[in-house]
């Protein structure tokens, strides 16, 4: 779609034409009748004026005229609801949206923003809204601002210092150079206006009259390469005062040693016509010498080409004169040798630079713009989002961060003492996750208290290594003897619950590597190691054949009488039955007992009744071991005990619903006087390490005080 051609819907919707659109923007407009709306009408043609070099659609335009009186709660947001209005209601949400960002309340003069701040703000600026288009009219809107500052002293400083560190350094990455001198010169104006003063008296002469010689410049060379038979094009950038003053102070130069304070540009098909230009240039005005700089031959690193020369033109006024190809010149503009990139010194994240590229291709009138558009959506945004704090900096963290992650953020004792967060004003969970341009502020207690909760990641608070790191530290940093106490509590617990108390600690800790039993505990209690990597080493010491079992499709546990995956040694083919009485499941240890009627019965190696049948007639117990698992389920009975309440049984039946699990049967014992419940389930599941993740989601259950494993 070209820019100056109607922008029809897509989607089916009676979306009107552009000029249709901006005719009932206006029209909209004049219906206001608050004293203030004719100021603001104004305002929005100024605005409307100042993009009118970037060819935006009439969609933007129409989006452009009512912004204002709806920032100034003029007109209702409500009137967009309606035909044909409702094309602009993302647009201008996306504009006020922007319009929010600024300084902090409490912002004095002569304070200058942090480089780091800084940066995210512009990205967040980026970030926050759908067409990214807006941010050029954001950008705009602050030339505006600047402009009205003229007459407004108590709102220069303010307006200067977020113009130099925000929207200039974006105007420029965005390639809007229109924008960005004026910005520029405005806010170098208000803050240092002893400086701009004598730059000014130095160059003595007016910004018109330089961009007037520009123009003659320009006009000579088209007109001598064309005599030359050199097909090329020329464009003049007389440079700006702020400009000047930063190339003075780099180079520790008087204005007099400045050869670039006017300069051109020749854009050649070939590198043959870009030497062949530089020949026609030195032989129409002498050259400067020791100012030559060939590019082209000799590229910068980041791969920059271009010929520079520096002459003394009409007047003896010097004059710069770069000369590239076509290509040279986007690969400087777009590519990793943009302008604004050696100016800056810094390189931003990939995501980010290709952003950049798009918007700066967007901002140019062509048929593609939707194309682009659909493309920054869908491919291009960064995986960060940015979030405020209640000062107004801003926080760039990791896509699916919480408030956690926020709080470790801004400070390693605000993450250790967070207790809860507000976002945008109100009250959200930890593991809320953050959007672009939520303002979050932290509620904090007065100590320390992590949990240990925080360093799971099925549980979600934290989305950052980074954060659980600091927390991992803060469990380290505590007293040895507590660490060593929540460890034995904790291998306790897990040994309890899956009835694995006959296997001996000292394995245990060398199969997670360590070099004795206290030293996992203190591990265990740090956080270093977790409840699940006890599980598997549980796992792994009954010699399991897989980790976590991954089954394409769930069967029946095995009746009795199914043998497929019990290997009985030195027995022909018999009838196997599971105990009911131990209910064992891989990997743990497993004898068989010949019965009369059943077959052979296989108990675990620890059970009570195995225990006393062998003792009778031990000539009844045979070796037996787990043949192939692959892909059956076990049965194992669980004890529950809980706190009665509505839709408990609920989201149990939801925890084993996600751990891939079932529920063979259920028998549930209330007491109405004291509330409380014990439930006993028999359950279906696939080895050890799966029921023991199964226990743990249903112990972290509100209500659930237990849940054990029966012998």
């Amino acid at each position: 779609m070209s820019a100056t051609e109607p922008e029809n819907s897509t989607n089916g919707s009676d979306f009107p034409e552009d000029g249709t659109l901006l005719a009932a923007a206006r029209e909209l407009s004049a219906t206001a009748t608050d004293p203030s709306a004719g100021a603001l009408r104004e305002e929005a043609e100024d605005l409307l004026a100042t993009v009118a070099p970037f060819h935006l659609n009439g969609t933007l335009q129409a989006a452009v005229l009512v912004y204002p009186l709806l920032r100034d709660d003029i007109l209702e947001r409500s009137r967009l609801l309606a035909a044909p209005y409702l094309p602009l209601l993302e647009r201008v949400d996306g504009l006020l949206q922007l319009g929010r960002f600024s300084l902090a309340d409490d912002w004095q003069p002569g304070e200058a923003l942090a480089t780091q701040q800084s940066e995210a703000l512009r990205k967040m600026l980026l970030a926050v809204v759908s067409d990214p288009r807006l941010v050029l009219i954001r950008i705009a809107e602050q030339l505006q601002r600047l402009r009205n500052a003229k007459s407004a002293p108590e709102q220069q400083q303010k307006l200067a210092i977020e113009t130099r560190e925000i929207y200039a350094p974006l105007a420029s990455r965005l390639g809007v150079w229109q924008l960005k001198w004026e910005l520029e010169d405005l806010s170098f104006r208000f803050l240092e206006p002893d400086t701009y003063k004598r730059i000014a008296t130095l160059l003595n002469e007016k910004r018109a009259e330089r961009e007037a010689f520009i123009a003659d410049v320009s006009a000579t060379l088209e007109t001598e390469l064309a005599a030359a038979g050199v097909k090329a094009t020329v464009s003049g950038r007389p440079k700006h005062i702020y400009s000047i003053w930063r190339k003075m102070r780099r180079k520790g130069m008087g204005l007099e040693n400045i050869f670039d304070v006017r300069a051109v540009r020749v854009f050649v098909d070939d590198v043959a016509q870009c030497y062949a230009a530089l020949g026609v240039v030195h032989h129409l005005w002498p050259y400067l010498p020791g100012e030559f700089d060939d590019y082209i031959a000799n590229p910068k690193e980041n791969n920059y080409q271009s010929l520079h020369t520096a002459v003394i033109g009409p007047g003896g006024k010097t004059l710069e004169v770069q000369i590239r190809t076509e290509d040279m010149h986007r690969h400087a503009e777009l590519g990793v040798a943009a302008h604004w990139r050696y100016k800056e010194g810094a390189a931003p994240a990939g995501a980010f630079d290709q952003k950049i590229r798009f918007l700066r291709q967007m901002l140019e009138p062509s048929e593609r713009d939707s194309d682009l558009l659909e493309q920054i959506r869908d491919d291009v945004l960064e995986d960060r989002v940015y979030a405020v704090t209640p000062k107004g900096d801003v926080v760039d963290l990791p896509m699916g961060a919480t408030p956690l992650d926020f709080a470790y953020h801004v400070h390693t004792q605000v993450g250790h003492r967070c207790r809860g967060a507000k976002v945008n004003g109100r009250i959200v969970p930890l593991t809320y996750q953050i959007e672009n341009g939520d303002s979050v502020d932290i509620i904090t207690g007065k100590d320390p208290q992590p949990s240990r909760d925080w360093l799971s990641p099925q549980l979600g608070y934290l989305a950052a290594s980074r954060s659980r790191t600091k927390v991992r530290n803060w469990f380290r940093e505590q007293d040895r003897d507590q660490n060593l106490r929540h460890g034995r509590e904790i291998i306790e617990r897990e040994l309890g619950r899956l009835n694995a108390r006959d296997l001996g600690l000292e394995k245990l800790a060398t199969e997670l590597r360590h070099n004795s039993v206290e030293s996992l505990c203190v591990a265990l209690g740090a956080g270093d190691v977790t409840a699940a990597a006890v599980a598997n080493a549980i796992q792994s010491l009954r010699k399991t054949v897989s980790d976590q079992p991954i089954r394409k499709k769930r069967h029946q546990p095995k009746k009795a009488g199914a043998s497929d995956n019990i290997a009985v040694q030195g027995v022909g083919d018999l009838m196997c039955n599971f105990a009911r009485c131990c209910r064992p499941m891989p990997p743990e240890p497993i004898v068989g007992y010949i019965t009369q009627l059943r077959g052979v019965s296989i108990h675990r190696s620890d059970c009570g009744n195995l225990r006393n049948l062998a003792a009778r007639q031990p000539q009844r117990v045979i070796e037996v071991n787990w043949g192939h698992v692959g892909d059956e389920v076990y049965t194992a009975d669980l004890t529950l005990h809980a706190y009665d309440r509505q839709g408990l049984l609920r989201d149990i039946s939801q925890v084993v619903s996600d751990e891939n699990a079932s529920i063979d049967s259920v028998q549930t014992r209330s007491d109405r006087k004291t509330m409380q419940a014990v439930m006993n389930l028999s359950m279906s599941v696939s080895d050890l390490p799966a029921l023991s993740r199964l226990i743990s989601r249903l112990e972290q259950l509100p209500n659930i005080t237990s849940v054990r494993r029966n012998a």
